[in-house]
């Protein structure tokens, strides 16, 4: 019996770079932002089942998409997460996160503090984020 796992049948959010091993994409995530995936583009489910060059390779993407939102976007942190508790095919979270956003401190998945709004950041930064990624070398 085949398993259906959506990170294999579609991308995953707007790809911005993509190389043999993985995809960098900008998710569908409008509370958050610059929120980016790395996703390998073969289903595997956790780190241990790559090979330690690979795991240094995609680890390397992750650093460089890091980089280019904290340089683009100005962040007050960044959270990474390779949870894959609901999709067990191996991606990497890059959130920027802002101390006036939905569910600071808290991670992104909690419930939001009712008080606030989402956290604004100018369509021209997005923009630059984009850039950078496209021009991703990790």
């Amino acid at each position: 019996m085949s398993i259906s796992c959506p990170l294999c049948e579609n991308d995953g959010g707007q790809v911005v770079w993509r190389n043999e091993l993985a995809r960098v994409v900008l998710a569908d995530e409008p509370n958050y932002p610059g929120f980016c995936r790395v996703i390998l583009h073969r289903h595997q489910a956790e780190m241990t089942d790559l090979t330690v060059e690979e795991r240094s390779q995609l680890m390397a993407i992750v650093w460089a998409v890091e980089t280019c939102v904290r340089n683009t976007l100005k962040p007050t942190k960044i959270n990474l997460a390779s949870l894959g508790n609901m999709v067990p095919h191996l991606h990497w979270h890059i959130i920027p996160r802002w101390q006036d956003d939905l569910h600071f401190p808290a991670p992104v998945w909690a419930n939001a503090e009712p008080s606030r709004q989402i956290h604004q950041v100018p369509a021209a930064q997005l923009q630059q984020l984009r850039f950078q990624l496209e021009q991703l070398k990790p």
